[in-house]
């Protein structure tokens, strides 16, 4: 079957012509991060850049979806095997590294750590090298979607990056779900689609599944 044939039902709502001159970097691939890069494999992203240092352990089987076989592994090297097992057309570069800012990204960018230090660090290096950013966070079953892709939109984005110690206790990893993670990483991939069609973006998102509580902070104007 024509490899092409499997984007007919999304063929309205994600731009092929647009999506096949991107390359796209998921930096961190735990939790969020890799739901984020499978679901971007399966969009159709035809370049794909996975950056994280980290090995699977047993709790990441049950809170970042992976297999039993991949444990010890690294996460970038389990990540881009099941990406090439999805669709081997796929161009994977993984870096089993911390992200420095010497490293060449893509200019769709997926910020997928855990610490708010780590955000501003990458976020001051990328934030004039790149044309959509994403940032994913997560504790529990509550998340926040940000997205930043023009100038009112990146300004109110490092509002957000607060000092690490007036942060929230504990991480990502540490009070997480697979369906919580799955959920956070479709809604920045719908953030992203809608950047695709050019179309205006939520800025900052809020859900809450325990509370059912979502709340859109600051919408772009289209």
């Amino acid at each position: 079957m024509n490899i092409e044939n499997r984007f007919t039902q999304q063929a309205d709502l994600v731009p092929r012509e647009r999506i096949q001159e991107l390359q796209a970097t998921v930096i961190g691939v735990g939790a969020i991060g890799r739901q984020v890069a499978l679901q971007l494999a399966a969009l159709g992203v035809p370049r794909l850049q996975l950056i994280d240092f980290d090995q699977v352990e047993p709790t990441n089987i049950t809170t970042q979806g992976y297999d039993h076989q991949d444990l010890g592994q690294l996460k970038v090297e389990a990540t881009a095997r099941r990406i090439q097992e999805l669709d081997p057309t796929i161009a994977v570069t993984t870096i089993a590294d911390r992200y420095r800012s010497r490293m060449e990204v893509g200019t769709v960018v997926f910020c997928c750590v855990d610490r708010i230090s780590t955000r501003e660090s990458i976020w001051r290096s990328l934030q004039d090298r790149c044309d959509f950013w994403g940032d994913g966070r997560m504790l529990g079953e509550s998340m926040r979607i940000l997205t930043a892709t023009d100038p009112n939109s990146r300004q109110h984005y490092s509002t957000t990056l607060f000092r690490q110690s007036e942060a929230q206790t504990g991480q990502c990893t540490a009070r997480s779900t697979i369906y919580t993670a799955n959920i956070a990483g479709g809604l920045m991939l719908h953030q992203f689609s809608r950047w695709l069609r050019g179309m205006p973006n939520d800025a900052d998102l809020c859900l809450n599944l325990l509370a059912n509580e979502l709340m859109i902070a600051i919408s772009q104007e289209g």
